[in-house]
């Protein structure tokens, strides 16, 4: 086996075709990346006969004394389950990057070692899962920390929207409480659009809190994928807020009076507790939409023509959606615009007829509240399917570099 330096193209041609091919192992994310502080390579893999029999981009960074660390991100492209191609495949790493001066690589390949439902119940197993883990530990890598949330470069959980029922049928299928979410938002205003110009300055101002990446980041997302980038806004149609909000006042206050009624009527019968009860849940909800109405009329006096609440921007690979990034306005989160934003996202990838929407990351502990139970709970209540990945592995490539440098190397190399 030998390892070669491979032009973009011909890397893309390689991997585009590859059986774990992702957006991440493409020229595309090279050109995102190397502008963030990494240095890029494109490197096959060519058996004895000259055959390209593996692939995959590294990005790198200089940590310590010229030592470096690289990360093939949802790479390499290769055949684990053969033990001796990997074993071989190592011995060339170690070779050539460690006379390189890179002293660690980590991957984490796009293979799933289960599918499970929306409760986190294991409804499906990669035969090939274990194999692969234990050709990469015989071959000297070493598998890091199985994490359940947020630890590793990507995602270990991701949350995927299928596209195998019709539209009605996946709709009918949400968990009950998410369907209402969508409905109520649509209730009060909130309608989606695509924005053609890809203005992500919006969108930034709900996510610059909540991540470490740059605008710059994101707008050079739009510049290398192109066409196969989607930005999406929720924006409050503030009129129909106020229509929507005057119409669900007045019903209640007519259903308060005639609970009144009913409680004031000498001939009510014996359920007068019930009534009360009743009627002290519609005085709340009065008072919810008595609130509501007057946001609402403040609202439209600033914003006539209604304003942006939430955003969501998502790349188009293999044809299949990946939701990247996503944000909204927390003041408004009770009119529930990240839900009809994500509804509007699978209407227009089915209507594309794509295979499934990723909706991204959600945590392994599917059981026991914790700090992402509400992630959780959204993306899983659009009856999605989790795939979890093998996860993350490193490999020594030069055990004196790695001495020296380990201290300067971080706990995450994709920052």
């Amino acid at each position: 086996m030998k390892i070669v330096t491979l032009e973009p193209q011909e890397f893309d041609n390689f991997a585009t075709k590859h059986k774990y091919r992702n957006y991440y192992q493409t020229s595309n994310y090279a050109e995102v990346i190397k502008n963030f502080g990494f240095n890029v390579h494109f490197l096959g893999f060519v058996d004895e006969t000259e055959n390209l029999i593996g692939a995959t981009l590294i990005i790198f960074k200089e940590v310590f004394m010229n030592n470096k660390v690289a990360y093939a991100p949802r790479g390499m492209l290769f055949d684990y389950t053969n033990s001796s191609k990997v074993q071989e495949l190592v011995e060339k790493l170690k070779q050539v990057l460690g006379k390189q001066g890179f002293v660690l690589l980590r991957i984490d390949p796009l293979i799933p070692a289960t599918i499970r439902d929306n409760k986190g119940n294991v409804i499906n197993i990669n035969s090939e899962a274990n194999i692969i883990m234990s050709n990469l530990t015989a071959a000297g890598f070493s598998r890091r920390e199985e994490n359940l949330y947020f630890e590793s470069e990507k995602p270990r959980f991701e949350a995927i929207s299928l596209f195998n029922k019709s539209i009605q049928n996946i709709f009918n299928n949400f968990d009950k409480r998410t369907r209402h979410k969508i409905k109520k938002a649509n209730t009060a205003g909130i309608e989606v659009f695509k924005d053609q110009n890809k203005n992500l300055s919006k969108l930034y101002e709900f996510i610059k809190d909540k991540h470490d990446k740059p605008i710059e980041f994101y707008q050079q997302l739009c510049n290398s994928y192109k066409d196969n980038i989607d930005l999406y806004y929720a924006v409050l149609n503030t009129e129909k807020f106020v229509v929507s909000s005057k119409k669900l006042y007045e019903s209640e206050m007519d259903i308060n009076d005639e609970l009144a009624r009913k409680i004031q009527d000498p001939q009510g019968g014996t359920n007068k507790k019930g009534l009360i009860n009743k009627k002290m849940e519609s005085d709340k909800l009065i008072n919810t939409y008595k609130n509501d109405l007057v946001l609402a009329t403040e609202l439209l006096k600033k914003y006539p023509k209604g304003f942006i609440v939430g955003g969501a921007l998502s790349i188009s690979f293999d044809n299949a959606a990946f939701l990247v990034i996503e944000g909204f306005d927390n003041t408004y989160k009770a009119l529930n615009p990240n839900y009809l934003l994500k509804w509007k996202m699978i209407n227009d990838y089915y209507s594309r007829k794509y295979k499934y929407l990723n909706l991204n990351a959600v945590v392994g502990e599917f059981a026991e509240n914790h700090q992402y139970t509400g992630l959780n709970e959204m993306k899983l209540g659009f009856n999605t399917v989790v795939t979890e990945y093998i996860g993350e592995f490193d490999i020594i490539l030069n055990n004196f570099g790695y001495n020296i440098s380990k201290r300067a190397i971080k706990d995450k190399i994709d920052t």
